[in-house]
C-alpha cells in the first residue's frame, strides 16, 4: 500500500495584515497550524518567506523543505505553551558550555581551541555579564550562579520564535555562547558552526574524513542556517 502524500490544492500563496501580525493565504484560506491554531507572524518579511515555501510545491507537499513553516508550527504550538521550561533547558548548556571544556594534548588542539573559544568566552564575560570558568578534560567545572543566572536572563527574553531559533544554534552546536553570538552579531552562523568544530576537523585531518559523518554535519550547518534566517525574519520589518 503506498504512502499518503499531502498534494497541492491552491493556486497561489500570499500575505495580508491581519490582527497581531501578517497571515498566509492559500487562495482565500488563512493557513494554520496543524493543531490549527492561527498561523499569525509578526514581521511582513517572515511571512513572505513562509508564504514563499507554499508557493513553491507543484504537486506534493514535502515538510522537510519547508524548514520556516515548521519552525514557526513548533514556536506557537510547542514553545509558547512551555516557554519557561524551554528557556531553562536552553540556559542550562550554559553550565557545561562546549567552548569552557578543552583538550589537554595534543597542542596543536590545545592552540586551536584557545584561538577560536578564548575570545567568545571572553565576550561572554564583557557583553553578557557572565564570566565561565574553563578546564581541560572532561570533568564537570561549576559555574557560577550569577554568570547563569545572567544566561537565563538573556534566553528569557527572547519571544517564542527567538526561543525556537536560538533552540537549533544552541543544542547543534553543543554552547549556548555560540548561539546568543549569532543571535547578537557577534558571529556569523558560519563562523558558529566551524568554531563548534574544532575538535571534529582536527581528528578528519589527522585521520581522514568520513562520508557518513560529514553528511551528517551537512545536515546540521544548514539546520542552523534555517534556524538563523528564521531569527533574521522574526526581526526583519
Amino acid at each position: 500500500m503506498s504512502e499518503w502524500k499531502a498534494r497541492r490544492f491552491w493556486k497561489a500563496a500570499s500575505v495580508r495584515p491581519c490582527d497581531g501580525g501578517w497571515e498566509i493565504m492559500l487562495d482565500d484560506r488563512p493557513l494554520r497550524t496543524p493543531g490549527k491554531l492561527a498561523l499569525t507572524l509578526p514581521t511582513r518579511a517572515l511571512a513572505e518567506a513562509v508564504a514563499a515555501e507554499w508557493d513553491a510545491p507543484a504537486d506534493v507537499i514535502d515538510p522537510n523543505k519547508m524548514p520556516l513553516t515548521r519552525a514557526a508550527n513548533s514556536a506557537l504550538e510547542r514553545v509558547t505553551p512551555q516557554f519557561e521550561a524551554v528557556a531553562d533547558m536552553l540556559a542550562d548548556y550554559g553550565g557545561t558550555d562546549l567552548l569552557c571544556y578543552r583538550a589537554e594534548a595534543p597542542d596543536a588542539l590545545v592552540e586551536a581551541q584557545a584561538a577560536g573559544w578564548d575570545p567568545l568566552v571572553d565576550w561572554a564575560a564583557t557583553t553578557l555579564g557572565a564570566p565561565l570558568r574553563v578546564t581541560q578534560g572532561v570533568l564537570p567545572v561549576a559555574q557560577a550562579d550569577s554568570s547563569l543566572l545572567k544566561l537565563r536572563a538573556e534566553v528569557g527574553a527572547l519571544d517564542p520564535l527567538g526561543l525556537t531559533a536560538l533552540h537549533d544554534l544552541v543544542t547543534l552546536p553543543g554552547s549556548l555562547i555560540l548561539g546568543l553570538a549569532v543571535l547578537r552579531g557577534r558571529l556569523s552562523v558560519d563562523e558558529a558552526y566551524a568554531l563548534s568544530r574544532i575538535d571534529e576537523e582536527f581528528q578528519s585531518d589527522r585521520w581522514g574524513r568520513d562520508e557518513d559523518a560529514d553528511a551528517a554535519a551537512a545536515a546540521r550547518l544548514q539546520a542552523m542556517r534555517d534556524a538563523d534566517r528564521l531569527w533574521r525574519l522574526s526581526r526583519q520589518a
